[in-house]
């Protein structure tokens, strides 16, 4: 039987529309960035030379205010608004549509976070492994190069942490919001549907895993993010709750804004350097990155565990709401594996 949404979508027009949503969300955070930027520039500037400036002027660290606000703002209208948007055309209002519900405990919240902790941990040595392979492509590289260097500068303004107010905010707009809007949109959205749809749980979080680290931007960490994104999407699958997630992903980002804001209050009077953000790069042997497949595995079987008499709930909910919606609902893949 044909996969369908709540109201009758099938998968490719889900698709369809959710790319639609997307490309309306990011032309509306590149002009509210415009909007931000045009504040930061003088009155009167040719247009051609707006860009530049704007973005020299973002990366100045007495801006730091307006840079935070722009990349938070920009992730809102790029992945949380079409990721709601989306489920209120395909599905519902409901916010169980984009995998918000109640049950949940403090045992999956904890082996949320051991995912990540040893996913870094396993995706530590791909880093250099894919600068020796990228250093034989000498176009490629360079692409590379610059792509890493505008992150680099980016962090580096963002990350300028010299004092508590500003750590707390940070917590919100570097580390919580991100996490929230980037699992609904990938994991609540993007994966829910591709699962369904293919009928595949493996090739959902794998492609949705992909299309994770490709909108990062980044030719060196894209295997990195590429397994935090599997191993973010396995966490999802087996706890069918966003929450977990999202607090999993927070406390990861969280723990990597701790050690910037030690940094940052290491040197007072400067901008942290590219020198003090690789600081915080896990440097470790290949063999680690064994140890810590093993670990994962381990949690797996565990995160099953906890996660049964929950998933019962969950789908027991989810029949009760599409009985609500009195429709006809040829879910195909019910992700019961």
């Amino acid at each position: 039987m044909q996969y369908k949404s709540v109201k009758g979508f099938t998968g490719a027009a889900q698709l369809g529309i959710l790319l639609v949503f997307m490309g309306l969300g990011l032309i509306l955070a590149s002009g509210v960035q415009f909007i931000i930027g045009m504040q930061l520039v003088p009155a009167g500037t040719p247009m051609d030379k707006m860009p530049v400036l704007m973005q020299k002027a973002l990366f100045d660290p007495q801006n730091v205010g307006y840079a935070r606000l722009a990349q938070v703002l920009g992730t809102l209208f790029t992945f949380f608004i079409p990721a709601v948007l989306f489920s209120w055309v395909c599905n519902s209002r409901s916010s169980f549509w984009l995998g918000f519900n109640r049950y949940l405990n403090f045992q999956q919240i904890l082996i949320g976070f051991g995912f990540i902790f040893f996913a870094n941990i396993i995706a530590a040595p791909l880093e250099e492994m894919t600068k020796a392979v990228i250093a034989h492509l000498p176009s490629i590289d360079k692409i590379a190069k610059e792509l890493e260097k505008a992150y680099t500068d980016q962090v580096a303004v963002l990350s300028n942490l010299k004092s508590w107010p500003e750590f707390i905010i940070a917590l919100f707009i570097m580390a919580f919001f991100p996490a929230l809007f980037e699992e609904v949109m990938f994991r609540g959205t993007l994966q829910n549907l591709l699962v369904r749809w293919w009928k595949s749980p493996l090739l959902g979080i794998v492609a949705a895993s992909l299309i994770f680290s490709f909108i990062h931007m980044s030719v060196y960490l894209f295997a990195s993010r590429a397994i935090l994104g599997f191993v973010l999407g396995l966490l999802y699958h087996k706890t069918k709750n966003i929450w977990v997630n999202v607090i999993a992903h927070f406390l990861n980002n969280a723990f990597a804004l701790i050690q910037l804001f030690i940094l940052s209050n290491q040197k007072p009077q400067a901008v942290l350097s590219k020198e003090d953000l690789s600081k915080q790069d896990l440097s470790l042997p290949w063999w680690i990155s064994i140890l810590g497949v093993v670990i994962l595995v381990l949690l797996f079987r565990a995160l099953n565990k906890y996660s049964i008499a929950n998933r019962e709930k969950i789908d027991a909910q989810e029949q009760l709401l599409l009985a609500k919606e009195n429709v006809y609902h040829p879910f195909a893949n019910t992700e019961n594996n």
